[in-house]
């Protein structure tokens, strides 16, 4: 079969150009085929494979392009990489692989297209087109890839066990793959990644999270860990989030199971934002449930302040796992703790002063975390889903009128400290902060409108109660 279409841009001519000046051969290989054949839109990433020195065809491309791009080699792999028109070209010579038990690195021999397709992790990522003249565009599929994308199969070219123990970070690949394609991992595949996932622990932490990230970034996350649920990697992983799973049950009273909940809220989140941070959010913002969970004949199941718990939580999750601990973890440690707020403030009356107080603890964040709480609707009710979708709604009308008419969002108090220090000749004091904090109460509450005036002879009053004598000026 030709696949012509495939490689007609001009790059794949230059490197045709370029292998034969070399005398070598030269396929694309691996996911830019698999998501033509898919027809996923434009793959920006290009793997090319040499049978000799990938390192000498990537110079050649270079020196034959006529912007000369500039080679990054990468000599302990065998690798080159070059970019061009917003494509990433990495280039490797041909080579068979053998693993000791300790390590997903492999040592490393010249070898065969065969010998290089052996080692590919799933048949569908196997598949090779040849850029010799002669072969122009020929599909090399010796595992039946092409069959298996029909089917929507995740299967390993040789077997499962000595793919997924060889380099165990493939369990995470062929999760990640059924994930973002909605296929099938292979029944011989997924009982091979259940009995080796204590290998997964070789594996770093850095590279475990970029596949947990692309799980995310699905369309339905859900699918990935189900799965990762279902073959025991997720304990080794997330097991704040093996923890929220079973429904216990005391004298006849139950509680919903957080593990599954927690899923659909994902799901739920994954419709309406591409924002991993805030998809994190989603998957994190229950977890604090199952270490306050108790129950008490009055009240039945509580978890009482979980969401304190899982915002402290979060931070030691991020660093277990090598994650930014920068603004990108206070982001998910603010929407945890803060998940419950607009829920309690929907089921009541709205108050204008509730909605600046929830503006004001959320600053720029307020839509994401209505979004987060929004997600978070579950119910199987549908006058409850129409009921609470409508309570909603008319929060984030509220938080619209009240922003627009009291700016306090990232507010900042109309009167400065250095301003209470001047007019009441103090130095840096705790009266400071206590008409500071007056000031910003007041403006809350709606007792004064968020103006200077109305905030400077607050202060002269709060001043005067504290027993300090203002000094103003009559200019």
């Amino acid at each position: 079969m030709n696949y012509n279409q495939a490689i007609s841009h001009s790059i794949f001519k230059v490197i045709s150009e370029a292998a034969q000046e070399l005398n070598l051969d030269s396929y694309v290989i691996g996911g830019f085929v698999r998501d033509f054949i898919l027809n996923r839109g434009e793959h920006k990433d290009i793997d090319i494979v040499a049978i000799g020195s990938g390192i000498t065809l990537a110079k050649k491309v270079a020196e034959l392009l006529p912007h000369k791009p500039k080679v990054q080699v990468f000599k302990t792999y065998g690798t080159a990489m070059l970019r061009h028109e917003e494509m990433d070209i990495e280039f490797v010579g041909a080579r068979k692989e053998s693993y000791n038990e300790n390590s997903r690195n492999p040592v490393v021999e010249n070898g065969t297209l065969q010998d290089d397709q052996n080692r590919r992790d799933f048949t569908i990522n196997a598949m090779a087109l040849d850029l010799s003249p002669d072969q122009y565009g020929n599909l090399l599929d010796p595992f039946n890839g092409l069959a298996d994308l029909d089917a929507k199969l995740i299967r390993t070219p040789l077997d499962p066990d000595i793919t997924y123990s060889d380099d165990p970070l493939r369990m995470m690949r062929a999760i990640r793959f059924a994930t973002q394609l909605n296929f099938t991992i292979e029944q011989g595949s997924l009982e091979s990644i259940s009995k080796n996932r204590d290998r997964i622990k070789i594996i770093t932490k850095e590279r475990i999270v970029v596949e947990l990230n692309k799980i995310l970034e699905s369309d339905k996350p859900s699918i990935g860990f189900l799965h990762l649920e279902k073959t025991g990697l997720l304990k080794y992983i997330l097991p704040e989030l093996t923890a929220l799973k079973g429904i216990d049950e005391v004298e006849g009273q139950t509680h919903k199971d957080n593990f599954y909940h927690t899923l659909e809220v994902v799901d739920n989140i994954a419709k309406t934002t591409d924002n991993l941070w805030l998809r994190w959010a989603a998957l994190l913002h229950d977890i604090g449930k199952a270490p306050t969970k108790k129950f008490s004949k009055k009240s039945g199941w509580t978890f009482h302040a979980h969401e304190f718990e899982g915002a402290k939580m979060v931070y030691h999750l991020f660093k277990r796992l090598k994650m930014p601990l920068n603004e990108k973890m206070k982001f998910v440690q603010k929407m945890v703790f803060m998940s419950s707020r607009p829920i309690v403030l929907a089921q009541d009356i709205v108050t204008d002063s509730a909605v600046r107080r929830l503006v004001f603890d959320a600053g720029d964040y307020v839509d994401d975390l209505m979004t987060l709480c929004e997600a978070d609707i579950t119910t199987k009710n549908p006058k409850r889903f129409k009921k609470y979708h409508n309570n909603f709604k008319i929060v984030r009308d509220k938080i619209i009128e009240v922003e627009a008419r009291d700016h306090v969002r990232n507010f900042q108090p109309p009167v400065s400290g250095e301003e209470i220090m001047k007019t009441f000749n103090l130095k840096p004091s705790r009266e400071i902060g206590q008409i500071k904090e007056a000031i910003k109460e007041a403006i809350l509450e709606g007792d004064i409108p968020n103006d200077h005036e109305a905030a400077f002879q607050l202060m002269l009053k709060e001043g005067e109660k504290l027993g300090l004598k203002a000094n103003i000026s009559n200019d």
